[in-house]
């Protein structure tokens, strides 16, 4: 069984989402550490690209700044396995097709697999292209995260039927970022979901408030919050891991015992 599963094992998920190396890695680091000590059940670790496409203004700038720092996939490996000398909550990579690509596919996701990298989440790669990274990723055992639009609609069963570790339900059609209400029917597209498979879903794009937390997780297994987060480092800079690590506690407490 995926290790992603124990994210979910004990009732609904709050996985945030940080940007490697922003403000810089060192900063990164701690961030993870407080996330998962206020009660984050998976983080998302985003490998910075210098095109983001699924990304709202937040992200772009967050990433854009991590690579003028001189963040590489190489200092974000190292910095995985130096929290992994003493964290265990599963760890998954967001990141872009080309980052991959440009590093070696098979290269890339072997070390996934040797730092403790759990899962992989490529939001540019549609479902029916994603076989070259899914033979490694199934060779190496690192689960490939697949994403379920509001467009998804005819394809919701293929993709659910394959799916692996969790399934993204992105909220809202355009890039990341917080909206003020959520209008998608969210239970409609979990429902044909789970006609075909048991892998857990967790609602992601557009959340930033404890309440449409709790909405989310009323009808999803688990909630995703990137840019409300990576807001908070922009504005706090290198003190920001104990805000972000108040925030974390103030969401879990929101969706927990739903």
């Amino acid at each position: 069984m995926s290790k992603i599963s124990e994210a979910f094992k004990n009732g609904k998920a709050f996985i945030p989402f940080i940007t490697c190396g922003y403000p810089n890695i060192e900063t990164t680091e701690a961030i993870v550490r407080e996330m998962v000590k206020n009660g984050a059940d998976l983080i998302e670790l985003g490998i910075p690209f210098s095109d983001p496409t699924a990304e709202g203004p937040v992200i772009e700038a967050a990433s854009l700044r991590a690579l003028e720092n001189g963040t590489t996939s190489d200092s974000v490996f190292e910095m995985v396995q130096r929290l992994r000398e003493d964290i265990s909550i599963p760890l998954v990579f967001m990141t872009y097709a080309n980052v991959v690509f440009s590093y070696g596919s098979e290269r890339f996701i072997s070390k996934c697999r040797e730092v403790g990298i759990d899962g992989l989440i490529l939001p540019d790669i549609p479902f029916e292209e994603k076989g070259e990274f899914s033979d490694f990723c199934e060779k190496y055992d690192v689960d490939l995260i697949s994403l379920i639009a509001p467009t998804s609609d005819d394809r919701i069963e293929k993709i659910a039927k394959d799916a692996k570790g969790f399934i993204y339900i992105v909220s809202s059609l355009g890039v990341t970022g917080e909206r003020k209400s959520i209008k998608t029917d969210i239970r409609a597209i979990i429902d044909k979901i789970k006609k075909n498979t048991a892998v857990p879903c967790a609602v992601g794009f557009g959340i930033s408030t404890s309440e449409q937390a709790r909405e989310m997780a009323e009808e999803a297994d688990g909630v995703i919050v990137g840019s409300a987060v990576v807001k908070l480092a922009g504005e706090f800079g290198i003190d920001s891991p104990s805000h972000i690590g108040e925030y974390v506690k103030v969401m879990k407490d929101a969706i927990r015992g739903i």
